[in-house]
């Protein structure tokens, strides 16, 4: 970020106020935890990094003596919690205030003259006292912004969520709010060098040959510098700031307040369960052997498409707090870089994101939980290279269960392809009903709702995204709960949307989707994919096969009693029900030979039918 943007954020927290001095509290426990966890961890050695208290010399410290649990406190991070819980608050109420007054001061001259909104002006000069004179000037997007930075990585990755959704938010405050990408004050050198030297056991001058002092992009909760290996392979370092996770301990301990005082008023929306879920996913992007991994699964999933490309990891220059990968040069989708590309160029790019998206989604059900613009690179080719796509930053990701993939998968191509009835069905088998929930009304609202969409979509472009999440949202009227992993579905297709329209405006997003959903959904039913399905259901297929006797004497001799008792049953629906189920088998077998379909489809209609037709349960 620029050194006016620092010094911009560095005098929020000056305590001119009462409002001031909780951010001084916040940088002071900031200070804190940093230096907490260096001398937690302790430094390394050129063995390895060691936890135990030993200095970089190998010489033993009075920590080496002392019991391992003295550091041990389990009411640390609900005290901090409660120091949080002041300076969140504080914030808030000088934020209500300072909008106000940048309220005021928006209106018209023709407004503010003489005895007009003379209540807003009075209000609006009592409050200016209890706002920090470096922000109560500022527009409402800035303070909004500044504020957010000022308490740190948790609420920081809420503006981050808050900057894509221009469905419910005004432009001003979301193109304010994307400067929380990858924007923010960074920290000093020295602690990065030091984080690095202790985690991986060796000065960096023997890890690496080259090391920028530049970083690269400063985020909320890490910071990325260049570097070149030993070996000359150009990568990127990313250090988790220190006291990151003192911090963010300390901001879930308080999220988990406020959903057991949510879970009491608006229980029907378990609060308490969304803020689980987020507390889970921010404490994995805090741990880099996760996004290692999550870098390699993404690799091998797109092994047959080379031009989606994923940083490679180097393990041996990674841990937990320090991630080194390879470095992907390329340029930011919307910059005036991307806007220089062909035509020609441009499509490709769109047809690649989009692409990997839906098939991260859909197919795999293993995607990319944090994608904006800035964790997208566009890859320039050579003469005789083709341009790609590159993903970064993959420390949150979402995955879909087996059942809740193919759901979705159906679900989205119903959607595509208009077919009303079943979004809403599809949609509806993935969700949990509530107490006292209404599925049939949901229904009816999500068709009457994709119904508009689909008359919008015949005058002008329609956005599949800002569709699903308002089907979402007809779920709490409804008692109709989703998945958390359904509304980072809808952030990737957000930034699919907006991706593909900065690049071309008139971008169909339908076409485009139902291109895509197409090729995923005839390689779902290819015989060779069902046939790779039932091998991996073979030892359940071969239990059945092997308990196929026992069952067939047991049906046997059921069959045998029923002939043999004449007494009437006084109810014939259910002869009646498996009559009609048989015909229905026979008659769609027969459809299937007629239309040439595979002998793996109207075989086994012929075969269900049948018998149906002898037990007719």
């Amino acid at each position: 970020m620029s050194s006016s943007s620092q010094t911009a954020s560095a005098s929020g927290t000056a305590s001119a106020s009462g409002e001031e001095t909780a951010a001084s509290q916040g940088e002071a426990q900031a200070s804190t935890s940093t230096n907490g966890q260096m001398q937690g961890k302790g430094e390394g050695t050129a063995s390895g990094p060691t936890y135990g208290g030993a200095t970089s010399g190998g010489a033993t410290s009075e920590a080496d003596h002392r019991s391992p649990l003295a550091d041990f406190d389990p009411l640390a991070p609900y005290r901090g919690a409660v120091r949080r819980f002041f300076v969140v608050y504080r914030h808030v109420m000088g934020l209500l205030m300072g909008g106000h007054i940048a309220y005021v001061r928006s209106l018209p001259n023709v407004q503010t003259r003489g005895m007009r909104s003379i209540g807003k002006r009075m209000v609006a000069w009592i409050f200016r006292p209890f706002v920090d004179r470096s922000l109560r000037d500022l527009p409402f997007p800035v303070q909004l912004r500044k504020r957010l930075e000022i308490l740190g990585p948790t609420f920081t990755k809420l503006g981050q969520i808050l900057a894509i959704r221009e469905d419910l938010l005004p432009p001003a405050i979301t193109r304010e709010l994307e400067s929380l990408m990858d924007h923010l004050p960074p920290v000093p050198f020295v602690q990065v060098k030091d984080i690095i030297e202790r985690d991986l056991g060796a000065p960096t001058e023997e890890l690496f040959a080259t090391l920028s002092s530049e970083p690269l992009g400063s985020a909320s909760i890490a910071q990325a510098h260049r570097a070149t290996t030993i070996e000359g392979d150009d990568v990127v370092i990313k250090v988790i700031k220190p006291g990151i996770r003192e911090i963010i301990n300390s901001d879930l301990k308080l999220l988990e307040f406020f959903g057991i005082f949510l879970n009491w008023i608006i229980p029907e929306y378990r609060p308490r369960q969304i803020i689980e879920e987020f507390s889970e996913y921010t404490k994995r992007e805090v741990d880099y052997s996760f996004e290692a991994t999550n870098a390699e699964v993404f690799a091998a999933n797109f092994s047959d498409m080379p031009d989606v490309v994923f940083p490679t990891i180097y393990r041996d220059l990674s841990s937990d707090d320090v991630l080194t990968m390879q470095f992907i040069d390329g340029i930011r989708p919307g910059s005036a870089a991307s806007m220089k590309l062909s035509e020609d160029e441009r499509e490709r790019v769109i047809d690649l994101g989009s692409a990997a998206i839906i098939r991260m989604l859909y197919k795999d059900g293993f995607f990319h939980a944090d994608l904006h613009a800035g964790n997208l690179k566009i890859i320039e080719g050579g003469p005789d290279e083709p341009i790609k796509v590159g993903f970064i930053d993959m420390g949150m990701v979402g995955r879909f269960s087996p059942q809740v993939k193919r759901r979705l998968l159906y679900y989205f191509y119903a959607l595509v392809r208009g077919d009303v009835e079943n979004v809403a069905r599809y949609l509806l088998d993935i969700a949990r009903i509530g107490e006292g929930g209404d599925p049939q009304g949901f229904r009816r609202a999500v068709s009457d709702l994709s119904r508009y969409f689909a008359r919008q979509g015949q005058t002008g472009t329609i956005s599949i995204a800002q569709l699903i999440l308002e089907s979402l949202s007809l779920g709490g009227r409804y008692r109709v709960f989703f998945p958390v992993e359904m509304t980072l579905m809808v952030k990737a297709l957000v930034t699919f949307e907006g991706v593909g329209r900065t690049m071309k405006p008139d971008l169909d997003v339908v076409a485009v989707s139902q291109r895509h959903v197409r090729s995923i959904f005839r390689e779902r039913f290819d015989p060779r994919t069902l046939g790779t399905e039932l091998l991996s259901n073979a030892p359940e297929f071969i239990d059945t096969i092997v308990q196929l006797p026992r069952l067939m004497s047991s049906g046997s001799a059921y069959v045998e009693e029923r002939l043999n008792d004449r007494t009437p049953t006084g109810d014939p629906f259910p002869g009646l029900r498996g009559s009609i189920l048989a015909g229905a088998c026979i008659i769609g077998g027969a459809l299937g030979v007629v239309q040439g379909g595979p002998i793996w489809l109207w075989l086994p209609l012929f075969a269900i039918g049948f018998l149906l037709a002898l037990f007719k349960t």
